[in-house]
């Protein structure tokens, strides 16, 4: 394919994923079984186009005067991967199956920055409803975070140290590009690349199959390091879903003690077990989700890990098409569905044991009003600082920028170069 009939079917995706309100990676699947003859170079470009569109969908729509999926592709292509309005109309010129020439509409705005400055909400990316409870969650630095979340994300891989060490993975790894991450001291990296660049398949490495490393961001290692999981622990991930965080804790705990692996969604908690037998954690339990499958546990845990369910604000840079779907509705059934959670999660705490609150979400009613209200309603808990934990599981790196006065901890792009993420500490008190 050339590059006109690239843009033509990042266009009829996008108007799927618009009017039938379909998930992006769910049309992108589609498009590539209807259509053959697109080898995986095409489908590479074609997805970069798709995702950078939707990741810049408010500055770009505002710059063309537009947010159809045509504006915003093509302006994705002239713009963001600077690869100019000349180029675009030659591409356009040149394949039959490109999308219509450009308009002089269209070409006044890619050649002119607009006159006026764009609003806040507008250069961060943000929808307009929630740009007041993103700025207010963020403070000062609201826009720069918001354009963070919408840059392409790092592959982030979590060394498995049972198996293996940062090094030597490091060794087998170095034809693709990766370096260590600042802050986690298991996990690797390979930096986005720009425009209609492939990033490596690094789940068809050698190393991966054999279990060496595991897919996961440098945020979600670092709250599973902080939680304060220990060698002959008993631990509860109560919302292990995949299992991503159970295996970073198997490996943290050095494969003593036990680990149980719940989840109240069967078919998400279904991969785990695949994983923890590529990962060799033998001190994993999985209970699946029936009546009465955790009784058993009750008041014995030494530490509740909760992954909540949240809006994934967090987590933009991977899953840009969640933040236009994202609803005023949606963000209040999170935050009763995390009250929920939490409630269920509390009664498996030990007197003296911790209750590690973490979501992928960087905005407040989901994280420190959330932990509030719990502690409101439940004097057996006390906030412990998850800042002091992270200088003591973490010796040497910075504490995150964002640190509330009870000492909880927002990850963010701009500021820990990581996914946004946030944990509290909460320990139930001594009997």
């Amino acid at each position: 394919m050339k590059d006109g009939g690239r843009l033509a079917a990042a266009i009829e995706i996008l108007t799927e994923v618009d009017e039938r309100h379909r998930p992006v990676q769910e049309a992108l699947k589609d498009w590539g079984n209807a259509h053959r003859f697109a080898g995986s170079g095409d489908r590479t470009i074609i997805g970069n186009l798709v995702f950078d569109a939707l990741r810049h969908k408010r500055s770009l729509g505002w710059r063309m005067r537009s947010d159809t999926p045509r504006a915003i592709v093509l302006a994705t292509y002239a713009l963001s991967w600077a690869l100019g309005p000349d180029r675009l109309q030659a591409v356009l010129a040149e394949d039959r199956h490109a999308p219509e020439a450009v308009s002089a509409d269209e070409a006044a705005a890619l050649q002119m920055e607009p006159a006026e400055r764009a609003p806040d909400a507008v250069a961060a990316d943000v929808p307009d409803w929630l740009w007041p409870v993103f700025a207010g969650s963020l403070g000062a630095g609201a826009v720069r975070e918001g354009q963070e979340l919408a840059a392409r994300a790092p592959i982030d891989m979590r060394v498995n140290t049972l198996k293996a060490t940062r090094e030597k993975v490091a060794r087998r790894l170095q034809h693709i590009g990766v370096r260590e991450t600042p802050l986690s001291p298991v996990g690797l990296r390979v930096e986005p690349r720009p425009g209609p660049a492939r990033l490596p398949h690094v789940q068809a490495e050698e190393g991966y199959r054999k279990g060496w490393f595991e897919l996961q961001d440098e945020a979600s290692q670092l709250v599973a390091l902080v939680a304060g999981a220990q060698p002959g622990r008993q631990v509860l991930d109560f919302c292990a879903g995949g299992g991503g965080k159970t295996l970073a804790l198997a490996a943290r705990m050095e494969n003593r003690g036990q680990i149980y692996a719940f989840d109240s969604d069967r078919i998400r908690l279904a991969p785990i077990h695949e994983r923890l037998a590529r990962a060799g954690a033998r001190n994993v339990q999985v209970r699946p989700p029936h009546e009465g499958a955790l009784d058993d546990l009750a008041g014995h845990m030494d530490l509740v890990f909760v992954d909540a369910p949240c809006t994934g604000t967090g987590v933009w840079r991977r899953r840009p098409d969640s933040k236009w779907r994202l609803t005023e509705r949606a963000l209040a059934e999170r935050v009763e569905d995390q009250a929920r959670v939490l409630e269920a999660a509390a009664r498996f705490v030990r007197p003296g044991g911790l209750l590690a609150y973490v979501t992928c979400s960087v905005l407040v009613p989901e994280n420190r009003q959330q932990v509030a209200g719990f502690l409101s309603t439940h004097c057996d808990f006390e906030t412990l600082s998850a800042a002091e934990a992270w200088t003591a599981a973490l010796p040497g790196a910075p504490l995150p920028a964002h640190v509330s006065p009870e000492g909880h901890l927002t990850l963010t792009p701009a500021t820990t170069g990581t996914d946004g993420f946030f944990i509290a500490l909460l320990r139930r008190k001594p009997a």
